[in-house]
C-alpha cells in the first residue's frame, strides 16, 4: 500500500518530478557515455596490431614510432635504409617482417606501401588474419588492395583504376597520373586504420616517385593542377569520372586483374617502418637491443604492448578529469532532486499530518518519502540508459570513421552496472533527508495553520 501509495504521490507532481528525471537521465547517460568510449578506445587501440613482436623505424619517440606506423597518426620524420632492414630481417629467430611505406595518400585515405607478406602476416584483434570480401591482394606493381571504408565510402569496386598522390590527409602536392593503380582487393572490415587505407606494392611506390616523376617540368605542372581541380570535382560528384573510366576501359581492366605475378620490391631504397614477428618471444629482447644499438644508422625498436600502455598512462589523467566531471554532473542531478523533494516537503506538512491522523506511523510517513527518491531516481537511470543506446547507434559510425573507435552496442557492463547502483544508492540516501525530517514532523504542527 505504501509503494502504490508513494507511486501515485510521484505522479501527482509531474513537473517538478518531469524536471528532476531529465537531469538524472542526462548525468547518467553523460557518465556511462564517457566510460563506454574510454573503454572501447582502449579496446580499439589495442585491437589495432596483433601478433607484432617489434616494430622498428628511424629513431624517434616510441609513441611517435607506434602512432605513425600504426595508426596513421603523425608522420615519421627519417627513413629506414632498405640494407638496414635485409639485414635485420636476416638475424637469428625472425620468423616474418614486414615492410611498411607511407606519405602518399588518396583523396584524403592514407596509402601504404607493402609486399606480400602484409597479407599473410598482419594481424589485428586477437591475432585475426586479414581477410578479402572480394578479389585478391596484388600480384605486381600496378595493383592496389583497398581497405573497407575506402572502397565503401569512394564506392570503389574491382578493376577500377585510380590515382595515387603525393603527400598525406587531404593535402597532395603530386599526382602520380602516369602510374594509375587497378584495384585488384577488398579487404573485409576490421575496425583498425587498415579500413582507411590503400595497399600498394613497394615496386609501385619506387616507381612514382623515380626520378622520371620527381620533378615535372611547367606543363605537366599545369596538368597536375587541373587533374587536381578535376579530382576535386569528383569527390564533390561521388567519383563519377572514374565510373566512367571504368566503363569504357572495362575489357582492359579484367585482363590486368587476371594478370601474372611480378616484382613487388622493385629497386626500393628506402622504407618507413617494418614490423617483425619472431620464432620464440626469447628472441624479442635481444634482436631489440642489438638494433637499438645498430651501428649501421639510427634505428629504434619497440614493443607494440608495451608501448600502448605508455600511450593510455599519458592520457590517464585525461580520463580521470573526465570521470570527475560526470560524476559531478550526476551530483549535481541528485542535488536539485534533494533541493525539489525538500521544497515540496513544507507543502506537504497537512498532507503527511493526515496520513498520520488516519493510523499512519513515523516509519510509514519515512518509507513513503524514500520510496519516492528511489522511484525518481531509478526511472532517471533508466531513461539515460535509453538516452545512452539511442547516442551509441547515432554516433558509432562517425567514431569509427573520424577517429577509428568502434563503439560497441552491448549489454552494460559489470562496470556500468555498478555505476548505475552507486547512483541509485546515492539517490536513496539523499531521499533519506527529506524523509528523516518528515519523520519528526509532529502531528500538531501538520494540522497547524501558520499565518
Amino acid at each position: 500500500m505504501l509503494i502504490k501509495l508513494a507511486w501515485k504521490s510521484t505522479l501527482n507532481r509531474k513537473a517538478s518530478v518531469a524536471l528532476t528525471l531529465v537531469t538524472i537521465a542526462i548525468s547518467v547517460m553523460l557518465l556511462l557515455s564517457v566510460e563506454r568510449v574510454r573503454q572501447d578506445a582502449k579496446s580499439s587501440f589495442a585491437n589495432t596490431i596483433s601478433g607484432t613482436d617489434l616494430i622498428v623505424g628511424a629513431r624517434t619517440g616510441d609513441i611517435q614510432l607506434l602512432l605513425s606506423s600504426v595508426f596513421r597518426i603523425g608522420h615519421a620524420n627519417n627513413a629506414v635504409q632498405w640494407q638496414s632492414y635485409e639485414y635485420i630481417k636476416a638475424q637469428r629467430g625472425v620468423a616474418w617482417s614486414i615492410p611498411i611505406s607511407l606519405g602518399d595518400s588518396h583523396k584524403g585515405f592514407a596509402v601504404l606501401g607493402t609486399d606480400a607478406s602484409y597479407f599473410s602476416h598482419y594481424q589485428y584483434a586477437k591475432k585475426q588474419h586479414l581477410t578479402f570480401t572480394a578479389g585478391r591482394p596484388f600480384h605486381n606493381g600496378q595493383e592496389v588492395v583497398l581497405g573497407a571504408m575506402v572502397a565503401k565510402k569512394l564506392g570503389y569496386q574491382l578493376g577500377q583504376k585510380i590515382v595515387i598522390s603525393h603527400g598525406m590527409g587531404n593535402t597532395s602536392f603530386h599526382h602520380h597520373d602516369d602510374n594509375p593503380l587497378v584495384i585488384s582487393g577488398i579487404l573485409a572490415a576490421t575496425g583498425t586504420p587498415v579500413d582507411k587505407t590503400l595497399h600498394v606494392p613497394l615496386s609501385a611506390i619506387e616507381s612514382m616517385h623515380s626520378s622520371g616523376h620527381s620533378k615535372p617540368s611547367r606543363m605537366v605542372a599545369r596538368k597536375q593542377d587541373a587533374t587536381h581541380h578535376e579530382h576535386e570535382h569528383e569527390h564533390e560528384h561521388e567519383h563519377e569520372h572514374e565510373h566512367e573510366h571504368d566503363s569504357k576501359n572495362n575489357s582492359a581492366l579484367l585482363h590486368n586483374l587476371d594478370s601474372k605475378p611480378g616484382d613487388l620490391i622493385g629497386s626500393t631504397k628506402q622504407i618507413t617502418a617494418f614490423l617483425l614477428g619472431f620464432e620464440s618471444p626469447l628472441y624479442t629482447l635481444q634482436v631489440r637491443r642489438n638494433i637499438n644499438q645498430y651501428k649501421g644508422e639510427p634505428l629504434l625498436a619497440i614493443m607494440p604492448g608495451v608501448t600502448l600502455r605508455e600511450l593510455w598512462e599519458m592520457l590517464d589523467i585525461v580520463e580521470k578529469i573526465l570521470l570527475l566531471i560526470t560524476l559531478a554532473v550526476v551530483l549535481i542531478s541528485l542535488l536539485g532532486m534533494l533541493t525539489s523533494l525538500l521544497a515540496t516537503l513544507n507543502q506537504r506538512r497537512r498532507e503527511l499530518a493526515i496520513l498520520r491522523s488516519v493510523g499512519a506511523r513515523p516509519w510509514h510517513i519515512f518509507t513513503l518519502l524514500i520510496s519516492e527518491a528511489i522511484f525518481i531516481t531509478v526511472l532517471g537511470c533508466a531513461f539515460g540508459v535509453a538516452l545512452f543506446y539511442t547516442l551509441l547507434i547515432a554516433a558509432q559510425s562517425g567514431l569509427q570513421s573520424q577517429f577509428g573507435v568502434v563503439l560497441s552496442i552491448s549489454a552494460l557492463s559489470t562496470y556500468e552496472l555498478t555505476l548505475l547502483s552507486v547512483i541509485i544508492g546515492a539517490g536513496t540516501l539523499i531521499g533519506a533527508i527529506p524523509a528523516a525530517r518528515a519523520y519528526f514532523y509532529s502531528l500538531a504542527d501538520g494540522m497547524q495553520i501558520k499565518t
